[in-house]
C-alpha cells in the first residue's frame, strides 16, 4: 500500500466535507484526485467514469426507485393516519401512550416504506403536535419521533439493505430481508422501554380515548391494506415468486391502487410531483452509489482494506475486540456520513475481516445498518435528526438532553445484535438461507 495514496484519498475527502461540498462530489473528487497519483488525467476520468458507470450496472439496484416511489405514495396517501389509528387501539391507553403510539406507527410505516425519513416526516407530523396538545414535551416527542423513524430501515423492505448486497458482493437481499426483521423490532421494543420509563417519571399519561371491540376490529381492517404490503411483498420475495426488484414494482403498483384509487388521497394532479421527486432523490442516490463504488475500487487498488484487516487482526484475535472497535469506528463514521456511502466504503474493509473470524455477513449487514442508522439521529449530519427537529419547530441543543435515553437504548440493541448473531440468524436459518 502507498501510504501518499491513502493520504490524499483520506485529506482530500475530509477537507471537501468539511468546506461544505456534497458528499457525492467530495468522494468523486478524492476519487479522482487519488487516482491522479498514479496515472495521467485522461485515462483517470476514464476510468473514474467507468466505475461509477459499472458501480449503478445492477438489476438489484432498480428496486430502488421503485421503493423510493411506492414510499412517497405512501406518505401522501393517508397510509400513516391509519397506522396511528390501528396502534393507538394497540398501545394508546398505556402510560405515555402515545410515545408507543408513535414508535409502533413508525415500526409499521417504515417497514412499509423502507425510509426513514419518510416515517420521520409522516408520523411525526401527525403525532407530534398530538403529543404537544396532550402535555407532552415537545422534546420528548421529537426524540421518540426521530429514533422510532430509524426502525423501519432494519424492518423490510430496505434500500440500504439492497445497498449493503451489493457492496458485499452478492449476498442474498431476501435473506437479508428476513434478518432484519428480530433486530428491527428489538429496537422498537428497547426504545418504548425507553420512553415508558421517562413518561412514567414525568407522569404522562395514557389516552382517555377507550375502543369497543367493534371499534378496534374497524380500525384494523381500515389499516389491513396498507399492512398487506408487508406480506405481498416479503412474502413474495421469501417464498420465491418474484425477486427483490420486482416485488419493488408490485409494491408500486399496490401502493398506486390503494392510494389514489381506493383511499383517494393522492390526486392525478399530484402524480406528476411524486415522480419528479422520485426522479430527483433516485439521482441522488445513483449518483452516491457511483461515486462510492469508484473510491471502494481505489481503496482496493491500494490495498487499504487488506492492510486494516491485517492491522486490526494482527490487534487482537478475539471477536469481542474486533466487533466493538468496528461498531466503535461506524458510530463515528455514521456522525458525518450519509448511510449510503458508509456503506459502500466501509463494507469491502471490514467484510473481509469479520468473515476471517467466522462472523456471517448477513449479521454483519444487520450490524452495520443498525450502526448507521444510530448515525442518522446524531449531529452534525444526522438527517433524521433534522427531520425531526424541523417538525416539532426545535433545535438540535435543546433536544440533545432528551434523546439521550433513547440513544442509549439504539446502543443496547446494538451490542445485543452484535454479540448474539442468532437475533439476526435466526429466521434466515429457519427459511432455509
Amino acid at each position: 500500500m502507498e501510504w501518499t495514496e491513502v493520504i490524499v484519498l483520506v485529506s482530500s475527502f475530509v477537507f471537501l466535507l468539511l468546506a461544505g461540498v456534497p458528499i457525492s462530489f467530495s468522494i468523486g473528487v478524492a476519487t479522482l484526485s487519488t487516482m491522479l497519483l498514479s496515472i495521467d488525467t485522461l485515462p483517470a476520468l476514464t476510468t473514474v467514469a467507468q466505475r461509477m458507470a459499472t458501480g449503478i450496472d445492477s438489476f438489484a439496484l432498480l428496486a430502488i426507485p421503485f421503493f423510493i416511489l411506492s414510499g412517497l405514495l405512501m406518505s401522501r396517501g393517508g397510509i400513516a393516519r391509519r397506522l396511528i389509528d390501528f396502534a393507538k387501539v394497540l398501545v394508546g391507553r398505556w402510560p405515555g401512550g402515545l410515545a408507543y403510539v408513535n414508535i409502533l406507527a413508525a415500526m409499521f410505516f417504515g417497514a412499509i416504506s423502507g425510509s426513514a425519513a419518510a416515517a420521520a416526516a409522516a408520523i411525526g407530523g401527525f403525532m407530534t403536535p398530538l403529543m404537544e396538545k396532550e402535555g407532552y414535551d415537545t422534546n420528548y416527542s421529537a426524540s421518540v419521533n426521530i429514533t422510532s423513524a430509524t426502525s423501519g430501515l432494519l424492518i423490510p423492505p430496505s434500500n440500504i439493505l439492497i445497498v449493503y448486497s451489493l457492496a458485499s458482493g452478492g449476498v442474498s437481499i431476501a435473506a437479508l430481508f428476513i434478518a432484519g426483521y428480530l433486530p428491527g423490532i428489538l429496537v422498537g421494543l428497547l426504545l418504548m422501554v425507553a420512553a415508558g420509563i421517562i413518561a412514567v417519571k414525568k407522569g404522562y399519561r395514557g389516552s382517555d380515548e377507550r375502543y369497543t371491540f367493534k371499534q378496534g376490529i374497524m380500525r384494523f381492517l381500515d389499516a389491513l391494506p396498507s399492512l398487506m404490503l408487508i406480506v405481498i411483498v416479503i412474502g413474495g420475495i421469501i417464498a420465491g415468486f418474484f425477486t427483490a426488484t420486482e416485488g419493488s414494482a408490485i409494491a408500486v403498483l399496490y401502493t398506486f391502487i390503494l392510494s389514489v384509487l381506493i383511499y383517494h388521497e393522492v390526486k392525478w394532479k399530484e402524480l406528476p410531483q411524486v415522480l419528479l421527486e422520485t426522479v430527483t432523490t433516485t439521482a441522488i442516490v445513483m449518483l452516491l452509489i457511483g461515486t462510492s463504488m469508484a473510491m471502494s475500487w481505489i481503496m482496493s487498488y491500494a490495498n487499504i482494506p487488506q492492510t486494516i484487516t491485517a492491522s486490526l487482526i494482527a490487534l487482537s484475535s478475539s471477536k469481542v475486540v474486533i466487533l466493538l472497535i468496528i461498531n466503535l469506528i461506524l458510530l463515528f463514521v455514521g456522525t458525518f456520513m450519509d448511510m449510503t456511502p458508509a456503506v459502500l466504503i466501509f463494507t469491502p474493509i471490514f467484510l473481509p475481516i469479520v468473515t476471517a473470524l467466522g462472523i456471517h455477513p448477513i449479521h454483519f449487514g444487520i450490524i452495520m445498518v443498525l450502526n448507521l442508522c444510530i448515525g442518522l439521529c446524531t449531529p452534525p449530519v444526522g438527517s433524521v435528526l433534522f427531520i425531526g427537529c424541523g417538525i416539532a419547530n426545535t433545535t438540535i441543543p435543546k433536544i440533545v438532553k432528551s434523546i439521550l435515553p433513547f440513544y442509549a437504548a439504539m446502543i443496547l440493541a446494538l451490542l445485543l445484535v452484535t454479540y448474539f448473531p442468532q437475533i439476526s440468524l435466526f429466521l434466515p436459518r429457519l427459511f432455509g438461507y
